[in-house]
């Protein structure tokens, strides 16, 4: 797959709107649980919790879908996928940062990622406890709340801000190389930490661990912002594992420390 505005069209307008109209529904869901004080925190096989805000808001995306793109195949991460005859595929975090959702801290996001037969097609990512969305389609832009975005220019990593979901898990040895590199390392984490690259916040997001739903919208939102996207191998496109997010010119500088 290629996501490059040379290498692809841009996608129907059609397509972003209802994305965008369908993320911001299943945040209205979410946040009716947001910090409610009965919320039940189930955990998965692999240990991650999941609510029923997580299971309820993905259930109301596929009706959508249903109902307005019935022919789309749709890929989530609560429920099981459903096959396509359309060449096009829906993937859907209901709430990409579930444990911050259950412990009260508002970065959680809703995620909804539309892939085509050319590639990663419309990103959104909605963050409904900080009124906040940034949204792009292939061809058409990045936007954030309704306002064109791009990334920064700032060009020299001592004077940059690099977000990380986190250091369990992961050789400590390349954080330690960020640190002294006189950067700052903060862990506003987990979509957040692509929303703040997206909008020229940050110049850097570090991520690892991640499955195709966590960072299919992030490739049409960091590419059409300006920024650059890969995993830390600089291979593009990755649908999974370790990725990391830049506004271009700390790419290859923070990947030569990672």
């Amino acid at each position: 797959m290629t996501s490059t505005p040379d290498a692809a069209p841009a996608v129907a307008t059609r397509l972003l709107d209802d994305a965008l109209e369908f993320a911001r529904e299943a945040g209205d869901f979410t946040m009716r649980y947001f910090e409610s004080g009965d919320l039940a925190v189930d955990y998965k096989g692999d240990g991650s919790p999941v609510t029923e805000a997580d299971r309820g808001a993905e259930l109301l995306l596929r009706r959508r879908l249903a109902e307005r793109y019935p022919h789309d195949a749709i890929v989530g991460e609560e429920h099981d996928d459903r096959a396509g005859t359309s060449g096009r595929t829906w993937m859907l975090d209901p709430v990409d940062g579930t444990k911050s959702f259950t412990h009260g801290v508002p970065l959680f996001a809703n995620l909804v990622a539309v892939l085509d037969e050319h590639g990663p097609a419309v990103g959104v990512l909605n963050l409904p406890a900080l009124g906040e969305v940034v949204y792009a389609g292939r061809g058409l832009g990045c936007f954030h709340n309704g306002n064109q975005v791009r990334v920064n220019d700032v060009d020299d990593i001592s004077r940059s801000a690099i977000c990380a979901s986190g250091f369990e898990g992961v050789d400590p040895e390349p954080f330690g190389r960020l640190c002294a590199s006189g950067a700052i390392v903060r862990t506003w984490g987990d979509a957040y930490g692509y929303f703040l690259v997206a909008t020229g916040r940050v110049e850097a997001m570090i991520d690892y661990g991640l499955n195709p739903w966590d960072i299919a919208p992030m490739h049409v939102i960091i590419d059409e912002a300006g920024g650059r996207i890969s995993d830390w191998d600089a291979q593009p496109l990755p649908m999974s594992g370790n990725t990391l997010a830049t506004n271009g010119h700390m790419h290859d500088p923070i990947l030569g420390l990672l």
